[in-house]
């Protein structure tokens, strides 16, 4: 647990106390944005389902709250104002107990979230509410399936074991997929254009799988599938919480500024 200063209170001009729910590229700018900011005191929590993550340049913090009750306990007991929830947009669980939590506290919310992706002309898309649907959607398309879904669900995939798999993960599946032709590349974006057409092409993929994550870091996948001419198994975000929504930095950081 962090310990933080004592934050007065109580008019215009005096400190926010933000917190930024991490682990996303969005949760990273804001944060160097917020370093050294004269009137935001915000701190960052990341979910620590990465191995080795990337460490945003402000008071962070790693691991769970243990569900609704413990967010909202630090909450109270951290007196924070504000927070901003920027985890990945698959992330329906903790963003689902922050709009709880942060209810039961009596502490504002918004969630700094990227555009989805949208399909454009060329494109060959099929899309899907999950992964079970997604696994099932390969049945009738390509041999060699390129997974760019994440290690959390690839297991998934078993009710297809005849396919060839070719997983890309920062870290390993836990516990590993039982596919008898799979071949895992760790790597984190951002990715490119020529780099993931290389990939393709040396690797014969055939269709390529992904989430609706939206963001530039690994968009790049979904051009150069368009111009190999390959289907893309979408999987589709799932239902919001409610929560009002800011689509840059510079909203997020006014926001912030204007709590209080």
């Amino acid at each position: 647990m962090l310990s933080m200063a004592p934050i007065l209170r109580g008019g215009e001009g005096d400190v926010v106390k933000a917190l930024i729910l991490g682990g996303t590229t969005e949760a990273t700018a804001l944060a160097k944005r917020l370093a050294g900011h004269p009137r935001i005191d915000a701190r960052v929590s990341l979910a620590g389902r990465t191995r080795n993550p990337v460490l945003p340049p402000l008071p962070t913090r790693v691991g769970g709250f243990g569900g609704v009750e413990g967010l909202a306990d630090y909450l109270r007991a951290e007196g924070i104002d504000a927070v901003i929830d920027a985890t990945h947009p698959f992330a329906a669980q903790i963003s689902a107990n922050a709009a709880t939590a942060c209810a039961r506290a009596g502490v504002p919310l918004r969630l700094l979230t990227r555009p989805a992706w949208m399909a454009g002309p060329g494109d060959h898309w099929i899309g899907v509410p999950d992964m079970d649907a997604a696994a099932l959607a390969l049945r009738d398309l390509g041999e060699t399936v390129f997974l760019t879904i994440g290690r959390q669900e690839v297991a998934a995939f078993e009710a297809v074991p005849d396919k060839r798999y070719l997983i890309r993960a920062v870290d390993p599946p836990e516990p590993m997929p039982d596919l008898p032709r799979m071949s895992l590349i760790l790597d984190r974006g951002p990715f490119t254009v020529k780099g993931e057409l290389a990939l393709m092409r040396g690797q014969g993929v055939e269709v390529v799988v992904s989430k609706n994550s939206g963001g530039r870091a690994t968009d790049a996948k979904l051009e150069a599938a368009r111009e190999l001419g390959l289907p893309v198994v979408m999987v589709e975000r799932p239902a919001g919480n409610g929560v009002a929504e800011l689509h840059d930095v510079d909203e997020a950081v006014g926001w912030l500024e204007g709590v209080g």
